[in-house]
């Protein structure tokens, strides 16, 4: 999602206001982290990352940066248990196992002692390669593969140079296995009976990894560390947060995005059961809500019930989704910033021509987890507890609300359950709003924390949408297949324009919409793009532009196929070339595993193909479909994956599956968020639908083998799920599907 956001070169600007939560001074531990492993009985290895980051190198060279240094990532117990801390949001994709698993490999634990916590805002817990706290962009493994080996591999280094200097040995007559470290005559040592005289030894600069042959961790199918908390109920969301004196907060919205509070009747919601105050609180991009803070939920709400308001919505746009249907209609026929330049020429003499208008409509991430945030506020600093993708971001902006110093704002990352992109907000919504809610519940009178909860209703309701897009297509090709020209307008809001990250904007032209147009496929294409401005706040969702850019593609490139009578997979093989062979061993892999072409389709069911690569993984499909009482039935997927290295094949697989289950959410009835004189129309899973169990196809995930350094999956099981399927139903039905959700009649 936010590798086209976050380039290697992030702006300084940018660096230097997320950083400042790291300070001056070394990176601290939280109070109550150091008692616990205090508690536990003696020190262990990283106790405190302080000390690590005032540690030199070895042979006294530079410190090394925060993100390099074992002591404020793992934790080795007196007991052997080994205690690994992520730099990522756990919310689903299951890095609280993947990245534990990379640094065990190096490190030689023994996998059955390992356990994992969760990081914070503190500097260590930066992406290494971006510099900036986040979760985003299928980024994870692929940016922290190389930093959690070398801090597994620092760690051992350690524990060997503590395990000679006890036994008087050469470090190099020493090996490590399974937690522990074998010497000469029989000699051995747990990693426990070691931690605390490692922890006094220089943290090497440079280390050797394993060669990946070598991988006895890595690459293994591994349950993951949160699946038996998980499926029994006991894990602990940022919903579930409660502290002694906890109070909870809800707030009113306006019906229009941006609008203000004309008269408020606040004097039985104040008289409510369990209410301590109700005041007016800012709400995003300007505009006015009312917050009731309560001892519970439930009379937080009841009391919100009970509010009498009238909303100013004279001074903002009121968006019309049948409105700017027409309005998107007009731009895609004007001229504007061209992305792609290719001459047009030929389409006035091809001997085939195509025209498509293709509409995808806003869509909200409803993770099943509501928005959450709770804040305690003290006298000389301040505690967020909330599952946030930008957690050094939202320290910042916490800050800012608060009146405080960065330094001064502790982020305790939660796990969430789930996001899609909505938990990583540029305006850092949710966080702020909670400060809000906490800084006027404290003049009101009352220093507790404060737990602000959306409601369903609120998280769907409340913006930041997966824009609405449309897409118009004029292709000339020949007889063979041969593109000769393809001329495309794309109409849509930009998501980075007006944040700190709109620096990425160049030409006019926002590059999360336009990605994954045209590539891998060598089209002579002419790109057209429009960002109009509208009331109506929008952000990434799960696949960025690639939730509709492939579903144009590969729909397009199937009806090319089915015009010229050629078979969609030989078609993809002959103009993918010798140039995209990651595309083309993934389709390879998906079409031998569901024996496409080969097996028998029951009567009324169809083959559908799509292939297309998101945040540097590759996923094809090969699925079956048919068409039930006029309505679109999924009945069995096949996967080819290209991700390079796989850490863990069960969370890839995992992935995979709940990635192709979102992206057949946008193809069902009911699939779209709307608006009418500026209102959203849905609210909850009622009126804005996800798929049940009962829709769920049979499903087999393949990966392609591959010894080269990971990609991301936390994505790219999206985007090729809807064109595969619309290809499916196009062939059984003649008529190729042009918008999401499917429309048949």
């Amino acid at each position: 999602m936010l590798n086209e956001i976050f380039p290697q070169e992030t702006p300084r600007a940018l660096q230097q206001m997320l950083e400042r939560d790291a300070g001056d001074g070394p990176a601290t531990l939280a109070r109550r982290s150091f008692l616990k492993i205090v508690g536990i009985g003696g020190l262990a290895l990283g106790a405190f990352p302080h000390l690590a980051l005032a540690q030199q190198a070895g042979g006294g060279q530079a410190v090394l940066k925060p993100t390099q240094q074992p002591a404020a990532f793992v934790q080795i117990a007196p007991s052997g248990e080994v205690t690994v801390t992520i730099n990522r949001l756990e919310f689903g994709q299951g890095v609280q196992t993947a990245l534990p698993m990379i640094l065990a490999e190096e490190l030689d634990a023994d996998w059955s002692l390992v356990r994992t916590r969760n990081g914070s805002n503190d500097a260590a817990y930066m992406d290494p390669s971006f510099g900036i706290h986040l979760t985003g962009g299928s980024n994870s493994i692929k940016n922290s593969y190389t930093q959690y080996r070398e801090l597994g591999a620092r760690a051992r280094a350690m524990l060997l140079a503590a395990a000679a200097a006890r036994w008087n040995v050469d470090v190099a007559s020493l090996t490590t296995e399974a937690g522990k470290v074998l010497g000469p005559g029989g000699r051995q040592a747990s990693y426990g009976e070691l931690a605390e005289a490692a922890m006094a030894m220089p943290v090497p600069e440079q280390v050797t990894l394993k060669d990946p042959k070598d991988f006895r961790i890595i690459g293994q199918a591994t349950t993951r560390i949160d699946a038996k908390a998980k499926s029994s109920g006991r894990q602990d969301f940022g919903i579930d947060m409660h502290l002694p004196g906890q109070l909870t907060a809800v707030v009113a919205r306006p019906p229009v995005f941006g609008a203000r509070i004309a008269s408020l009747d606040d004097s039985a919601a104040r008289a409510a059961k369990g209410v301590k105050a109700v005041f007016r609180v800012p709400l995003d991009r300007g505009a006015e809500g009312v917050a009731v803070v309560a001892e519970s939920y439930w009379q937080a709400k009841t009391a919100r019930d009970a509010l009498k308001v009238e909303w100013d919505v004279s001074r903002v746009e009121k968006v019309d989704s049948d409105k700017q249907l027409l309005q998107y209609r007009e731009l895609a026929e004007q001229p504007g910033p061209l992305h792609f330049d290719a001459d047009m020429a030929p389409l006035a003499t091809a001997p085939h021509r195509l025209d498509a208008e293709f509409l995808f409509p806003y869509l909200a991430h409803a993770p099943m987890e509501p928005l959450n945030c709770t804040v305690q506020l003290a006298e000389d600093g301040a505690q967020l507890w909330v599952g946030t993708q930008f957690p050094g971001g939202d320290g910042a902006a916490a800050a800012k609300v608060l009146g405080l110093k960065p330094e001064q704002v502790q982020v305790n990352v939660q796990t969430a359950g789930g996001g899609f992109g909505r938990r990583g907000v540029p305006t850092n919504d949710f966080a702020v709003l909670a400060c809000e809610v906490a800084k006027g519940a404290r003049a009101a009178g009352f220093n507790a924390p404060v737990r602000t909860l959306w409601s369903r209703e609120d998280d769907i309701k409340g913006g930041y949408y997966r824009p609405m897009h449309l897409h118009r297509a004029r292709i000339g090709f020949d007889d063979s297949g041969k593109v000769l020209a393809w001329d495309h307008a794309l109409v849509g809001q930009s998501i980075i324009t007006g944040t700190v990250f709109g620096g990425r904007v160049k030409n006019g032209i926002d590059p999360t919409a336009t990605e994954g147009l045209r590539d891998p496929y060598p089209l002579p294409m002419r790109l057209t793009v429009h960002h109009p401005e509208l009331n109506v706040p929008v952000l990434w969702w799960r696949s960025v532009g690639s939730t509709h850019t492939a579903f144009v593609m590969e729909t397009l490139i199937d009806e090319i196929a089915r015009t010229t009578q050629q078979d969609p997979v030989a078609y993809r093989m002959k103009l993918f070339g010798d140039q995209s062979p990651r595309h083309r061993e993934a389709l390879q892999l998906a079409v031998d595993k569901s024996e496409y072409g080969k097996r028998q389709l029951a009567v009324g069911h169809a083959w559908g193909v799509a292939v297309h690569e998101s945040f540097s993984s590759v996923v094809a499909y090969v699925v079956e479909a048919s068409v039930q009482d006029g309505r679109p039935v999924l009945h069995q997927v096949t996967a080819g994956v290209h991700c390079n290295l796989v850490v863990n094949p069960r969370s890839v697989e995992a992935q995979v599956q709940g990635a192709a289950l979102m992206g057949l959410s946008m193809c069902l009835p009911g699939g779209a968020i709307t608006l009418k004189d500026g209102v959203v129309q849905q609210s909850n899973f009622a009126d804005f639908s996800v798929p049940r169990i009962t829709d769920m196809p049979a499903f087999a995930v393949h990966i392609v083998p591959s010894a080269e350094p990971p990609t991301g999956m936390g994505e790219p099981g999206l985007p090729a799920l809807a064109p595969a399927f619309a290809n499916a139903i196009a062939s059984l039905t003649g008529k190729p599907i042009r918008q999401l959700p499917f429309k048949l009649a």
